[in-house]
């Protein structure tokens, strides 16, 4: 029934249950603090995806095997239904989930992608890096982002890839990533992962980042073609990771009416 996820309990104990999947190389960590604020509403628990954080590594990688962890997550926990919240892959995993399983989904929150394919060029680069880096001469996380820098240009995308790097007590670093898994499954992750007659009724919500262009208006119709009641809201000062770039105004369209 899937790996062993590692979790966060990010508080909200005795409220409606709420699960937070993150995207590509990101971790539970990354919604420390927009899972907090959530919790004023809900008893949030943030994920890491298999081959992610602290989670188990396997070979398969793709939105079925997503999918199927996080419902064994939620039967181990004696969890019968939630909200899902998914951002980015995590995102996609939700999508399928709730097309699949819709009888453990509450309420679906897709936080900036579409049901459709993508062809992510930036993070070819940024792989590139990461097998690049040299890690038997690296002595800290900021020196990891200085040699990103000739294949990342950008300083924030640059800090969040360090954060997959570990140290251990004799200081030799290492990937908290499957990266060689991670590298090979790209072009399954970059695919659509639902099917022409995926379908959810249930409540939807679409949040999109205004400066982003991983979801755009013209993907409207493709979002309610799977997700008949989809409501879609853009946050126009936000990039792709609207949680962070405007996390009071993000907290606020999530938790309306809850």
């Amino acid at each position: 029934m899937g790996l062993k996820l590692h979790h966060l309990d990010l508080g909200g104990a005795g409220r409606p249950p709420m699960i937070v999947l993150h995207g590509l190389l990101g971790s539970s960590r990354n919604w420390l603090s927009t899972g907090r604020d959530l919790a004023r509403h809900f008893h949030v628990f943030a994920l890491d995806a298999r081959n992610h954080g602290k989670s188990p590594h396997a070979p398969e990688m793709n939105y079925d095997v997503l999918a199927q962890d996080v419902a064994g997550w939620m039967q181990d926990q004696g969890l019968a239904r939630a909200a899902i919240v998914g951002h980015s892959m995590g995102g996609k995993t939700a999508m399928l989930l709730a097309c699949r399983r819709p009888e453990l989904v509450e309420r679906l929150v897709v936080v900036d992608i579409a049901p459709k394919d993508y062809s992510w060029a930036a993070h070819r680069g940024e792989f590139a890096a990461m097998h690049e880096l040299d890690l038997t001469s690296l002595t800290s996380r900021s020196e990891a982002e200085l040699r990103f820098e000739a294949r990342v240009p950008n300083l924030g995308v640059r800090k969040f890839l360090s954060t997959n790097l570990t140290q251990s007590d004799d200081r030799k670093w290492s990937w908290l990533i499957n990266l060689p898994v991670l590298t090979e499954a790209l072009p399954v992750l970059e695919r659509n992962a639902l099917g022409a007659a995926d379908r959810f009724a249930g409540p939807t919500l679409f949040v999109l980042g205004g400066r982003s262009r991983y979801a755009e208006s013209g993907d409207h119709a493709l979002m309610r073609r799977h997700f008949p009641a989809a409501q879609i809201e853009t946050i126009a000062e936000s990039g792709h990771n609207p949680h962070m770039d405007a996390r009071e105004e993000f907290v606020r369209v999530v938790t309306l009416g809850s």
